[in-house]
């Protein structure tokens, strides 16, 4: 996943500035991996869950009759991605928070709302304490084998985030070697295999892989200078370079297309189809396009209206078998 931040400065005793969580205290990373070990570690693990969640999901995951039924839609949160979800002087804000509104607004049913940690809240879905994610999830192959994904409603391509005074990465290649932070658990971890073959087509390698718990983190560490890169997706990483670019600068992508959206269950399709006729009806008002340029920067006119419910139309729709 999908970096989950909100940074704010603070200042040692020595005057050097740092920077970290505006909600959790900061931590050591994770782990620190290199490929192929590293993606076969992430992929199984990723696997395992997933396949244990899809057990539950005939059981517990509510449809629309349901919740239709029950009179109203549970759905997760969290607080702790800008710009999709985050807290601002204790208030909730977001394209998320705006959306959630809307569906309110929409809905004939009550829409109850949960904030969970990113690290717990898709596997709380599979398993049917909520019947929905609605939150800055990336596609990736393992979540649709669990869940399908309404239309999406942002890029979700990968870049490299580097400090905004090192004049040495320019482009890819020169990523060969140097160390990179990526959120534990995340697709820009799974699809790190990408960037890997990358370098080596050129004759480059990745260097070493450093996992954190939660983005911040990682920033703070490129920030001082422990890492050489960090790894996120577009939208986050125009919102971090626009709010720090005395400290942060896009570098290059690293990744083919990706896109952002909310997962249901698939044992769901009603709940699914009545998504997408929210997000249909938000495209025709114009109101998601306010939306989409008020906390993202562009509209992104050009991405798939239709649900995402499988891996080949994934890969059919991101080109990622080109």
């Amino acid at each position: 996943m999908e970096s989950r931040y909100a940074i704010t400065d603070t200042i040692t005793n020595n005057n050097e500035r740092v920077y970290s969580m505006l909600r959790f205290p900061t931590c050591k990373p994770t782990a620190r991996f290199h490929l192929p070990r590293l993606a076969a570690k992430a992929m199984a693990g990723t696997l395992m869950a997933l396949s244990l969640s899809t057990v539950s999901l005939a059981t517990f995951a509510a449809d629309l009759p349901e919740i239709e039924s029950r009179g109203y839609l549970s759905v997760a949160t969290e607080d702790n991605y800008a710009p999709f979800n985050f807290i601002e002087d204790g208030n909730a804000k977001g394209f998320n928070t705006d959306m959630l509104e809307e569906l309110r607004n929409y809905a004939d049913f009550e829409v109850r709302q949960d904030i969970l940690p990113w690290t717990g809240l898709l596997a709380a879905v599979s398993t049917g304490q909520y019947d929905m994610a609605l939150t800055g999830a990336s596609v990736s192959d393992e979540r649709l084998r669990v869940f399908n994904y309404t239309p999406p409603y942002a890029s979700a391509q990968h870049f490299a985030i580097k400090r905004a005074d090192d004049d040495s990465i320019s482009d890819v290649d020169d990523l060969s070697g140097k160390k990179v932070g990526v959120q534990a658990g995340s697709v820009l971890l799974s699809r790190l295999p990408e960037l890997k073959k990358m370098l080596e087509d050129d004759g480059g390698e990745l260097g070493e892989v450093v996992q954190y718990e939660s983005y911040p983190e990682a920033f703070a560490d490129l920030a001082n200078g422990r890492l050489d890169f960090v790894i996120d997706s577009a939208v986050p990483v125009n919102t971090l370079v626009a709010s720090k670019p005395d400290v942060f600068a896009k570098g290059p992508a690293v990744s083919g297309a990706g896109y952002v959206s909310w997962p249901i269950p698939k044992s769901s399709p009603e709940l699914l189809a009545y998504m997408t006729e929210f997000l249909d009806h938000m495209k025709e008002t114009g109101r998601l396009a306010e939306l989409q340029e008020k906390w993202f920067g562009e509209s992104f006119p050009d991405l798939p209206d239709e649900p995402l419910e499988s891996v080949d139309q994934f890969h059919e729709l991101a080109g990622l078998d080109d």
